[in-house]
C-alpha cells in the first residue's frame, strides 16, 4: 500500500528526499450528473483550491510519481494517467505564499528551504470513474471536492491554465484517442457518452451523427437493455468493446470531423 505522508512531513523531509525544483500536478477527471468534473483539494490555512500534484523522489520516475501521487489519492489502480505539458513560467509561483504554508506547519525555514525555490510542474490528466473514486484526504489540513469543469474557482499559482491547457490537450486528441471508457460505468447510454465529447469540444454535437459515427467505428456495441426513466422514453444501454477500445489507444481512431 502507497504511504501517503501528511504535508508537514514532507516539508520537514530533507531537499535530498526530493527532486529540486520539480513537481507534478494532475488534473483528475470524472463524469457525474451529466457533468464533468475536476477534482480539486485546499489546504485548511489557504483560500485557494489547488489541483492534486506533488513531489518527485530523487531515485523515481516521473511518471511512477504521478501514478503515486493520484493513486494515494484517489485510491484507484490502472490509471488512464497521460503526461501533456511542462509548465515553467518563472513566475508560476509565489515565493511567499509558500512561506507562509511553511510558517503554518510549524516549519521554520532558510531561505535556502527547498520549498521556497522556483518550482516547474509535469501536468498529467487523468480519467476516473466517479462512483469508484475513493478519496484520501488529511482532515486536519485538507479540504476535497469535485468542481464542474466549467465552474471553477480561482485556483493556487497558475493551475487554471493547468486545467486549460489540459481540455485542450484533450480536444486535439479526441478525434483519434477513445475518450469515456474510463469516465463511464460498464453500461451507459449514448447521450452520456455525447455529454462527455461535448464538454471536452465545448460545443454542441448532432446527436445522430454523434450515434451513427461511434456505433461505425466499433468501439461501442448497443445492448438488448434500456435504462428505465419512468415517464421518459427509455434509452438503450450501450458498452464497451475492450478489444477494439484497446487496438484504439494503441493506434488511433478517426472520430472527426463531427457534423453539426
Amino acid at each position: 500500500m502507497t504511504k501517503r505522508y501528511s504535508t508537514a512531513e514532507v516539508l520537514a523531509q530533507a531537499n535530498d528526499t526530493f527532486l529540486d525544483s520539480v513537481s507534478v500536478d494532475c488534473v483528475v477527471l470524472a463524469f457525474h450528473q451529466g457533468n464533468l468534473k475536476v477534482l480539486l483539494n485546499k489546504f485548511k490555512i489557504s483560500d485557494k483550491w489547488m489541483l492534486p500534484g506533488g513531489f518527485i523522489h530523487i531515485d523515481e520516475h516521473v511518471d511512477d510519481a504521478a501514478d503515486r501521487i493520484i493513486r494515494a489519492r484517489v485510491g484507484l489502480d490502472n490509471l488512464y494517467l497521460k503526461q501533456f505539458h511542462l509548465f515553467g513560467n518563472c513566475d508560476r509561483t509565489r515565493k511567499e505564499e509558500n512561506l507562509k504554508m511553511l510558517e503554518s506547519w510549524g516549519v521554520s525555514p532558510d531561505d535556502n528551504h527547498w520549498f521556497l525555490k522556483r518550482f516547474v510542474s509535469m501536468g498529467y490528466y487523468a480519467l476516473v470513474e466517479y462512483d469508484k473514486v475513493s478519496i484520501s484526504v488529511d482532515e486536519s489540513v485538507e479540504e476535497v471536492g469535485w468542481y464542474d469543469l466549467n465552474d471553477l474557482p480561482p485556483l493556487f499559482a497558475d493551475h487554471n491554465q493547468i486545467v486549460d491547457k489540459a481540455i485542450k490537450t484533450m480536444r486535439i486528441q479526441v478525434g483519434i484517442i477513445p475518450i469515456g471508457y474510463e469516465l463511464l460505468p460498464e453500461k451507459f447510454t449514448m447521450p452520456e457518452l455525447r455529454l462527455i465529447y461535448e464538454a471536452i469540444l465545448g460545443e454542441e454535437l448532432d446527436r445522430r451523427n454523434f450515434q451513427r459515427k461511434m456505433l461505425s467505428v466499433g468501439l461501442i456495441n448497443r445492448l438488448n437493455e434500456k435504462r428505465k426513466n419512468g415517464a421518459h422514453k427509455a434509452p438503450y444501454l450501450y458498452s464497451f468493446n475492450k478489444e477494439k477500445y484497446e487496438e484504439a489507444k494503441d493506434g488511433g481512431v478517426h472520430l472527426m470531423p463531427w457534423t453539426h
